[in-house]
């Protein structure tokens, strides 16, 4: 018989110790390239406050009336000396990158490298590229004033659960997050109500996190009066919270 160089525990099979090895290098490998999406980020994004991320389906076209509704909603924030963060595709992300670019802000994309579907668009003044989404997730978080999140799939629903569970548990500090074009949102804010908020799944208070604006201009001044009183810089006590997302 052959040498089988398996590793027998408790009926399981284990590979040989070559391997194991060989797979914890390259682990240890690509913590060095996670930490690196975090250093460039930090280095690039770091003088860009106050900025506001934008959210929504990759998937609708420049023709689509949520495309008119992100891109005039980035240029007013952009004009008004918001920073806009994207995801860096199309669609939603597009539009958003297109008005500030037209704004007299930066308009910056945090892009994922994916099998397929991301594309960068073209109106990015600062383009990061992320192989890790919870890299990629951190920049959105601690570099946002606000979220502006337009209708859209998996993604976009995961960004906006992220953000309101870094909220709700105190990870991150508050901030506006707006919901536009309410039809679209309509039914699932119904069903927080009727089973989260009902079932005692989220408190009443935690439906207060999310806001629901249609208008561009109304949401400038939801973000402005959110920070009225506090002011947009980070306080010692915010970053001390960024350091632990």
């Amino acid at each position: 018989m052959g040498e089988n160089r398996n590793h027998k525990s408790n009926g399981l099979v284990l590979p040989n110790g070559d391997a194991v090895h060989e797979t914890s290098a390259k682990e240890a490998w690509r913590l060095f390239g996670i930490m690196s999406e975090f250093v460039e980020t930090t280095e690039r994004l770091g003088n860009v406050r106050p900025a506001v991320s934008f959210f929504g389906s990759a998937r609708i076209s420049p023709d689509s009336p949520h495309y008119a509704l992100a891109e005039r909603t980035a240029r007013l924030l952009s004009d008004a000396g918001f920073s806009v963060i994207s995801g860096g595709g199309r669609g939603v992300m597009e539009a958003a990158n297109r008005g500030a670019l037209a704004g007299r802000s930066p308009s910056i994309g945090l892009n994922i490298q994916l099998p397929r579907e991301q594309i960068p668009n073209d109106y990015q003044d600062i383009s990061l590229s992320f192989r890790h989404f919870f890299a990629r997730k951190v920049a959105f978080v601690k570099f946002s004033c606000a979220y502006v999140v337009l209708p859209g799939g998996f993604g976009t629903l995961d960004e906006l659960t992220e953000a309101l569970i870094m909220i709700q548990t105190g990870k991150s500090p508050r901030f506006p997050i707006i919901l536009m074009h309410e039809p679209f949102w309509r039914g699932m804010l119904g069903w927080f109500r009727e089973r989260l908020v009902a079932e005692g799944m989220i408190s009443e208070q935690d439906m207060d996190l999310i806001q629901v604006i249609d208008s561009p201009e109304q949401v400038v001044d939801a973000i402005f009066r959110h920070y009225e009183h506090s002011g947009f810089i980070p306080t010692a006590a915010d970053r001390e919270k960024f350091l632990d997302l």
